[in-house]
């Protein structure tokens, strides 16, 4: 079949290793054909929950004691510190192993949050039916999301870039409702979502664009919003997207 040649590339591509013209021509070719475009998203989804298995062990209590008990049972020296010293050493090796497993929680609920938006990216190129209100009017997609989400937003004004609006439709991150955006941009979709951020989406602060799987990202959280700009157009394009919205917020 003429797919199996894309499809013994998948991988490759996903991991963002393919050459640029061929990564060019891997993006085209899922955007016109929804058998390949749904196994990739099998294949993020796989690579996913791979990455959270992967890091699932933290220290338990058993391990503290276990050093406790290692470090109490050496003979005693002459001089009376050397409980101390070893409660001490003991009291930061336990502190830091707290810390240490708090920013891996964390690190792993952002690349969870980034994978979960790629998935809902992906699932939209294998989609017939990618938006539910197809429009290039900013003035008439803004108010389908009335009543539909519990927030408002604005979207930015598209006159004289190189971007165009698709359309949008309401989705959900973590069972917490949100706006998802479509827009091209020299035959590149980009998605923009758009979440209350007091409802937690396991992010702080800013980040600029980065790069997840084969797309680029950029989020950030303005008037109590969090916004997250992923596609596969260049970084360059995520971020002139990103300033956009930021401009339109502001």
């Amino acid at each position: 079949m003429a797919c199996d040649r894309w499809q013994a590339k998948l991988d490759t591509y996903l991991d963002g290793e393919l050459p640029p013209e061929e990564a060019r021509a891997f993006d085209a070719h899922l955007h016109s054909c929804p058998a390949c475009a749904a196994e990739s998203l099998a294949h993020v989804q796989m690579k996913r929950a791979i990455h959270a298995a992967g890091r699932r062990f933290t220290p338990t209590t058993e391990f503290r004691n276990r050093v406790q008990q290692r470090i109490a049972g050496k003979p005693r020296r002459a001089l009376g510190w050397s409980w101390e010293f070893a409660t001490a050493v003991v009291a930061i090796l336990v502190i830091a192993g707290l810390g240490t497993t708090y920013i891996l929680r964390q690190r792993l609920r952002t690349e969870q949050v980034y994978s979960e938006l790629a998935d809902l990216h992906v699932a939209t190129l294998a989609s017939s039916t990618p938006v539910d209100v197809v429009s290039t009017d900013r003035h008439t997609v803004k108010p389908w999301f009335t009543g539909k989400i519990p927030f408002t937003f604005n979207l930015p004004e598209l006159q004289n870039s190189d971007f165009s609006l698709v359309g949008g439709r309401v989705t959900y991150l973590g069972q917490t409702p949100g706006a998802h955006l479509i827009y091209q941009v020299r035959k590149h979709q980009i998605s923009v979502f758009i979440f209350q951020d007091r409802l937690g989406s396991g992010l702080s602060g800013n980040a600029s664009v980065r790069r997840h799987a084969s797309f680029s990202v950029e989020t950030w959280s303005q008037g109590g919003l969090r916004y997250f700009v992923l596609g596969d157009a260049a970084p360059e394009d995520i971020d002139r997207l990103s300033e956009l919205f930021k401009k339109a917020a502001g």
